[in-house]
């Protein structure tokens, strides 16, 4: 019955172009007997020819309609028309496919009143010059309202954002929004409004659940083209976890056949009156291949903004996994026939699953489900997915029980699962890049924008070796980052270094280093003559220290850089010189001249930015019991 249903939607699908061709070599059908049931002209095609109303029936609906259970063609290869003598069954079509539109022109209009355009200035980092931004520009994307009046978009669409705006249909009038939270893993962002007039007349839309296949579905948004607002439909293609080009991360999508084109992200796929998901991306080279994220996923991360006032991100189980199709391997391993699993490869070593979980432990079930020798679990009707859209679901913190096979036994552990962040982190969106130079060297973490600014092809084109790294390597402790040295500002200080760059930061003066932090507290509490700084490929800078450090200062002149280090290095160097000066008033006795809780101001110098600056500080002083 369903395959029957399946190849009469594809008949319809394929047929119907040429049946509007051929239809005056037909005779018209009776009219129907309610023409006040008729729907608006833009759909009369489908009440009038119920063969193309097919794909909007179930199999039940199609088996009671004769014509369309024969799917019969003509001699000249069109669908025939049914004849009068199926007339009852035709009036049936023809109020289900008006009702049918019915409900779509209700959704559609209660969308008008619920359907924004969003209007984004922003200002994304230069990696290549960390100490600025690119030019400034303009975007627009859509979004729509739901419950508590709030605005759901694309984190893209307000990505590195300076100033948002946005406008609801039928008004010439832009309100100013501001981003409430905003998660780039999911590509989803809240927007809230502060003035009331803009509320007046909105509507908020209700979350539905996952369309299932070939259901039709409504995009409402401001594409490109026009600016009015404007709805497409298609149905339901496929649904399993897509990668999600925005965060570069691996999440359930829904791919449907309606148009999604630049300026459509954020906005509402509607499905009856409720929403089905948002719109996001396409495929880019493919005709009519668009996604849209389910509404599984806007929940969860509503959600986690609800409960933790934050955008609080995805779990993972933080490990890499190979299938155990191949009936050798399951047999090494010692599976029985029965059982079904797939291979644990790689842990990461901050996961919690790192403490309980071995390479090549066989990973059996995940909270009760069997797992596929392939990584796939049941999934709705007959359809399968990978086991990481179970674990994406869970919340931070949240437990899961886990079955593996270890040694020929089985063990069922529990496993705490939480965000996992990468060694050299997959986006930078809405925050400044760090950076730290002296001499003219300019340190900074190795991060994936900073290989996307070699172009498109960045993965052939940037460091090879780094480019590896950034996509292999897991990190080995909390707060590791992986140092390079990016570039060299000519001076006399460091000439014969200048083919240096692009090199990863190993050592500093027989120190590993951490992270850019560490570097730069390093480097700037050196005691020693020469500083010394071992790269990757075994090489080796030495510098005089207080020679490079005066040399710092005149480089950062000539190249008009108002600092040498990031806002975040500025603060920890401060925090850490208030501290160590608070923690030697604590420790040294309390001077007569200051009394038990008054305050004492002290002036430090430091050249930590390049130059001689006063910071001024205020240490509060308790009275002693």
């Amino acid at each position: 019955m369903h395959a029957s249903a399946r190849l009469l939607r594809r008949l319809s699908s394929s047929s119907s172009a040429r049946s509007l061709r051929r239809l005056p070599l037909h005779p018209s059908p009776s009219p129907p007997p309610h023409p006040s049931r008729l729907p608006p002209l833009r759909t009369v095609t489908r009440a009038v020819l119920p063969h193309l109303a097919a794909p909007r029936f179930s199999t039940i609906s199609c088996a009671s309609t004769p014509s369309l259970r024969l799917g019969e063609c003509g001699a000249l290869g069109t669908p025939s028309i049914p004849s009068a003598e199926v007339s009852e069954g035709e009036e049936e079509v023809e109020s289900a496919a008006a009702r049918h539109d019915t409900d779509a022109f209700a959704a559609v209009e209660l969308a008008l009143d619920s359907v924004v355009k969003v209007f984004t200035v922003s200002s994304g980092p230069n990696y290549f010059l960390p100490w600025q931004n690119k030019a400034q520009r303009e975007s627009m994307g859509s979004g729509f309202v739901i419950s508590g009046k709030r605005i759901v978009t694309n984190a893209h669409v307000v990505a590195d954002h300076t100033f948002v705006l946005v406008r609801k249909h039928g008004s010439p009038a832009k309100y100013k929004a501001e981003v409430q939270a905003i998660g780039h893993e999911c590509d989803l962002a809240l927007l809230t409004v502060e003035s009331e007039e803009f509320w007046e007349g909105m509507n908020s839309l209700d979350l539905g659940d996952i369309p299932f296949l070939q259901e039709a579905v409504a995009v409402v948004g401001y594409p490109q083209g026009g600016d009015n607002i404007s709805v497409t439909k298609g149905v339901v293609s496929r649904v399993e976890p897509t990668q999600y080009a925005h965060g570069a991360t691996q999440l359930m999508a829904i791919q449907i056949d309606a148009a999604i084109n630049p300026g459509n992200s954020g906005g509402p796929a509607i499905m009856g009156d409720k929403v089905a998901g948002v719109a996001f991306q396409n495929l880019s080279g493919a005709e009519n291949i668009g996604y849209i994220i389910p509404v599984p996923v806007i929940k969860r991360f509503i959600s986690g903004v609800e409960e933790s006032g934050k955008y609080s991100g995805f779990c993972s189980l933080g490990i890499s996994c190979q299938a155990t199709e191949n009936i050798q391997i399951r047999e090494c391993f010692g599976m029985r026939p029965e059982m079904t699993g797939v291979l644990v490869s790689r842990i990461n070593p901050l996961s919690d699953a790192y403490k309980i979980l071995k390479k090549d432990d066989i990973l059996l079930e995940f909270d009760g489900v069997p797992i596929a020798n392939d990584g796939t679990v049941p999934f709705r009707n007959r359809e399968r997915i990978t086991f990481d859209h179970l674990v994406s679901m869970k919340k931070p913190e949240e437990t899961a029980v886990i079955k593996v096979l270890r040694d020929g036994k089985e063990h069922e552990l529990n496993v705490t699962l939480r965000p996992l962040q990468p060694l050299v982190p997959v986006h930078q969106f809405d925050k400044l890049p760090s950076y730290y130079i002296f001499a003219g060297f300019v340190f900074i973490p190795l991060t994936q924008p900073y290989l996307h600014e070699f172009g498109e092809d960045w993965y052939n084109t940037s460091p090879r070796r780094l480019c590896e790294r950034a996509l292999r390597e897991l990190p080995k402790k909390a707060g590791q980052q992986l140092v390079i040295l990016s570039q060299v500002l000519m001076d006399d200080i460091n000439v014969g270094y200048e083919r240096l760059a692009e090199l990863q930061v190993k050592k500093v003066n027989g120190v590993e280093v951490e992270n850019l932090k560490h570097l730069c507290s390093i480097v700037e509490n050196c005691t020693e003559e020469n500083l010394r700084i071992d790269l990757d490929d075994e090489r080796v800078i030495v510098l005089k220290f207080q020679n490079a450090r005066l040399a710092t200062s005149r480089i950062l002149k000539r190249h008009r850089i108002p600092s040498a280090m990031s806002n975040d290095l500025v603060d920890d160097q401060a925090s850490k010189e208030t501290d160590e000066v608070g923690q030697g008033l604590l420790e040294s006795p309390m001077s007569p001249s200051v009394s038990a809780g008054s305050s004492l101001a002290d002036s430090v110098l430091t050249e930590g930015r390049g130059g001689l600056q006063q910071i001024r500080r205020t240490q509060v002083l308790q009275p002693e019991l």
